[in-house]
């Protein structure tokens, strides 16, 4: 959530730069600032109140000091009118704040000064790209075909058990997903990243820290009768361990891991681009998330990048890393990253990680705050975070580009992990 201090003080920066999102912030913007006025003189009447009851109580004491009480006793009919009327302005203030907040959580996030402007997909910015595509045999096959091929991953059984997109691993289907998660994982650890394990559901403020909800309630699964929500991936929960927390300078960048699945209630349309493993309701992943220093969080993405790239390059996958567009760009984002690899198999890029910079964004809905040694006043910090990585379009990249007559060779990598070297 943007801050009413940067929206009073650059409101028409705030308006030109969300443009690059194509999004019309200016109504938005002025309600905003028609609300926070109407608030700030609410207060400012209240507090003139408060001020004359102050000296009416130093008053009353005086007179019932010098036995003048039929005086005191009017001066507290006055008193009591005086609060009644301080009541009131209390109320309607607490209602024009919640207007005001209301507004502001409906405006996107700033876009970083790199972010080109864009409509879509198409123009992303690619900003480096690396391995080799492979060539493949005569009658090579996308993933859905391999894993009926080697029975590996059943989706008839997952329609059976629960309905479409939430595929059944199986035997190596499923020594490949643990061979995944755990090098993931290992390889967090030795970048610096904390592993913790955080609960799979959430409640609503933990949904609103990380600007899930209000923009996203279609996209998660909602457990009406707890009012929890199922979590679309665990920079929620992770991010959420920092809500009302105020954190040392010294500590920052603060750095965790976590490996949960993934639940995603609007998982697409029909078609070959999200068929077998492209999209899926439920589906694993390893999430990084750091709490960053506002000086130095893009040092920060720019380790996560690194992160991330290597883990690609580790695999064997071809790869490109693609910088979003304004218009592709989250509502939350301030820059994001995507990671996209070939698919042999299918000939196009899958996307397989985003790794973003949310600045204060996410840190103002959650008062995530840090103080510098010897402050008085606490800053908001930036948050950050990355896919490192998810699986599902991973596994169909890797089923498909190493595919050969005789089987699929794992990677070197995660032949230890898998206790296999090849999927016959």
């Amino acid at each position: 959530m943007l801050t009413i201090n940067l929206i009073r003080e650059q409101s028409s920066f705030v308006i030109e730069r969300l443009k690059i999102k194509n999004f019309d912030a200016a109504e938005i913007v002025q309600n905003v600032l028609d609300l926070d006025r109407r608030r700030r003189e609410l207060q400012a009447e209240s507090d003139s109140i408060q001020a004359e009851l102050n000296t009416l109580s130093r008053e009353i004491g005086a007179m019932m000091k010098a036995g003048r009480r039929d005086e005191a006793d009017a001066a507290r009919q006055g008193v009591v009118a005086m609060k009644e009327k301080q009541k009131q302005l209390s109320e309607t203030m607490e209602v024009v704040s919640d207007e005001m907040q209301t507004e502001l959580v409906r405006l996107p996030n700033l876009p970083h000064a790199l972010v080109a402007p864009g409509k879509s997909a198409d123009d992303n910015v690619v900003v480096r790209s690396g391995g080799t595509i492979p060539h493949l045999y005569e009658g090579a096959l996308p993933h859905w075909d391999l894993i009926r091929k080697y029975d590996i991953i059943d989706f008839d059984l997952g329609v059976k058990i629960t309905g479409a997109g939430f595929p059944v691993y199986k035997g190596k289907g499923a020594r490949l997903q643990r061979a995944l998660i755990n090098f993931f994982l290992d390889e967090g650890e030795k970048a610096g990243y904390r592993e913790v394990e955080p609960p799979i559901v959430v409640n609503e403020e933990s949904g609103f820290g990380t600007g899930n909800l209000p923009d996203k309630e279609g996209q998660m699964y909602h457990i009406g009768i707890d009012n929890l929500y199922l979590i679309p991936t665990a920079e929620v929960p992770v991010t959420n361990i920092y809500r009302d927390v105020i954190l040392d300078a010294a500590v920052l960048p603060v750095k965790n891991m976590a490996y949960t699945p993934c639940f995603r209630r609007e998982a697409g349309s029909w078609g070959a681009h999200v068929r077998g493993l492209n999209r899926l309701h439920q589906f694993d992943k390893v999430e990084i998330v750091q709490i960053a220093h506002p000086e130095k969080s893009y040092e920060s993405l720019d380790e996560m990048v690194s992160h991330v790239e290597s883990l690609l390059v580790k695999l064997e996958l071809p790869y490109r890393i693609v910088r979003l567009c304004g218009g592709d760009l989250s509502f939350t984002s301030a820059m994001t990253y995507d990671f996209e690899v070939w698919s042999v198999g299918q000939q196009r890029w899958l996307e397989v990680s985003s790794t973003s910079n949310f600045e204060t964004f996410q840190a103002n809905r959650l008062r995530c705050r840090f103080r510098e040694k010897g402050a008085r006043q606490t800053t908001l910090c930036h948050t950050l975070n990355g896919s490192a990585l998810a699986l599902p379009r991973i596994v169909a990249a890797l089923l498909e580009n190493n595919q050969t007559p005789d089987g699929i060779k794992i990677p070197s990598v995660l032949a230890p992990y898998a206790g296999f070297g090849m999927i016959s």
